[in-house]
């Protein structure tokens, strides 16, 4: 084979390479930003209690107010990940395996979008991708399923893109990616919109047998995500968390997108619209459904802005690239791809390795002096707020809540924060009783635990500016009586 035939266009391999490389270091000099969120801790102890059991859940094991009942973790593989990983290099080890997946993400959508657009259009999809997406980097299972999304989709798109039927060499990624969040359902679905893209694309004597060729993909591909230690169940429970109903709102990643101030997700939206406007894009009608898709579901929950962001370039890329000008064919390199993959994860690989032996981050979590207090005192059943759930799983702690939504329900999540703010005085009282509390872990600004501070049979142990620490004592008597002061002349 002749050395030009392994030579592909510059842009097409360089950029991906740096783009990657780059971003994986950027988020190991921001390491410890990577494990801000809550529910780190308990994915990793879920991931170290399979490792320990040498079986996955199918019970309750961490709450006192849902022990016993049926739970299946849909994302089990991520969580072993990040317990392995945690087991093997400390906290970094997390840090450098999200790193890395996040960084593989957008090498993907990156060689993805530059086999079609200019270096110049590529980048500006590839910066606000990362504008949007940027808070949502976090130790999560979510992070490890992004280069299996994009690559599924890549591997959609691109046989849309060719009028043909997908390749089943795709399969094994939406097995993967059931495997590793529950997210998947997402891949699953796409594969409608899709189709009908294509089926429209071809002509008239086609479209039956195109039709079919991707019913019988989208056929074998709900198969192949069954291929779970859970089976079909997976896909059951990975409804279960849109059933949520009112509880919904309650959860931060599940609100809508707030547009009260001025952020990245905006900006960007406000001027893709503006340039669309001034150059008169144009986009298939399946395309146009696909974008508003998106675009529904990352303006209803916070959490699909990521989704958005990497998946929206994928959609536009070829329209994009009929109206503007493809990428140039005549582009060359003297560096074949492989060489620069390879030197890009020797690169990764020489950062990771320096990160590790440092090993210098740490999640910040200043919860572990309040549930010190609470250890001391023996305490068993603890009323936490949502998000000191995971910490108390991680300290051996069974809590009443934590991120594990789908496990809760819509009622009891409701009935809780109706108790935690007061809504319903009576209903915190009654939560005290009929779960026979013996201490209480709050947020300092909640109602729930300035009240506590004020009745008889609850004395605070610990409190500082983020937390405040109550247990029960029959002989804590509150007798203050509020100050009167003389009306002012």
């Amino acid at each position: 084979m002749s050395a030009q035939a392994n030579t592909a266009p510059a842009g097409r391999c360089t950029l991906p390479c740096v783009l990657g490389v780059c971003l994986f270091a950027g988020l190991l000099l921001l390491g410890n930003r990577l494990l801000a969120d809550p529910d780190t801790y308990w994915q990793i102890r879920i991931g170290q209690q399979i490792l320990e059991t040498g079986s996955l859940p199918r019970t309750d094991t961490f709450s006192f107010t849902m022990q016993g009942q049926k739970w299946i973790s849909t994302q089990w593989l991520a969580q072993v990940l990040y317990a392995v990983a945690f087991t093997r290099a400390g906290w970094a080890g997390p840090v450098v395996l999200t790193a890395a997946s996040i960084a593989s993400a957008f090498a993907i959508l990156a060689w993805f979008v530059r086999r079609r657009l200019e270096a110049a259009p590529t980048l500006v999809l590839l910066m606000a991708a990362l504008a949007i997406a940027s808070p949502h980097f976090l130790v999560r299972p979510h992070a490890l399923a992004m280069p299996v999304m994009v690559a599924w989709f890549d591997g959609l798109i691109a046989a849309a893109d060719r009028s043909k039927s997908p390749s089943y060499w795709l399969l094994p990624l939406i097995a993967l990616w059931a495997n590793l969040h529950g997210s998947f359902i997402l891949g699953l679905a796409l594969i409608g919109p899709i189709a009908l893209d294509v089926v429209l694309k071809v002509d008239a004597p086609l479209r039956v047998r195109m039709l079919l060729r991707w019913f019988v993909f989208g056929l074998v591909a709900l198969a192949a995500s069954c291929l779970t230690p859970y089976g079909v169940e997976a896909i059951l429970a990975a409804r279960n968390i849109l059933n949520l109903g009112a509880a919904l709102p309650l959860i931060a990643e599940w609100r809508p997108s707030d547009f009260s101030r001025l952020g990245a997700f905006e900006i960007c939206l406000l001027l893709g619209l503006g340039a669309v406007l001034f150059r008169g894009l144009t986009l298939p009608v399946m395309r146009i459904v696909l974008l508003l898709g998106l675009l529904h579901m990352a303006l209803a929950h916070v959490r699909n802005v990521t989704v958005l962001a990497l998946l929206l370039p994928i959609v536009i890329a070829a329209p994009l690239a009929t109206r503007f000008g493809r990428a140039d064919e005549k582009e060359k390199t003297e560096l074949p791809c492989g060489m620069l993959a390879v030197a890009a994860l020797v690169a990764m690989t020489a950062m990771a390795s320096f990160v590790i032996a440092g090993n210098r981050y740490a999640p910040s979590s200043s919860l572990a002096p309040a549930v010190a207090a609470l250890k001391e005192r023996g305490v068993a059943r603890v009323l936490n707020d949502y998000d000191f759930g995971g910490y108390l799983i991680w300290s051996g702690i069974p809590v009443a809540i934590d991120g594990r939504t789908e496990l809760y329900g819509e009622r009891f999540m409701v009935e809780l924060d109706d108790a935690m703010t007061l809504k319903s005085p009576d209903a915190l009282f009654n939560l005290l009783t009929s779960q026979q509390i013996d201490a209480t872990l709050l947020r300092r600004l909640t109602p729930a635990a300035q009240l506590l501070d004020h009745v008889d049979g609850w004395r605070k142990v610990f409190a500082d500016e983020n937390a405040v620490a109550h247990v029960r004592d029959p002989s804590a008597r509150h007798t203050a009586e509020p100050e009167i002061k003389p009306a002012s002349n």
